[in-house]
């Protein structure tokens, strides 16, 4: 990947991760930079959210999502 690739990477995560937070989904950097990652290999972005959302509230799957506040 070059420099220019590299940096407009990094500022579109930055961008997501600003939306994220101003939403108030409790999704670190990391997280959402694998969630991205796995919707750019074309999974679902809505199955991704379910998946999330279950880890989340689901007690007896050990995660390392912090729940909602």
């Amino acid at each position: 990947m070059d420099s220019e690739a590299a940096r407009t990477a990094r500022d579109s995560l930055e961008l997501a991760f600003q939306m994220s937070n101003i939403l108030d989904t409790g999704v670190d950097r990391h997280t959402l930079s694998v969630l991205i990652a796995l919707c750019d290999l074309g999974l679902n972005p809505e199955a991704l959210a379910a998946v999330v959302k279950e880890l989340r509230t689901d007690p007896s799957l050990p995660s390392t999502i912090p729940p909602d506040s």
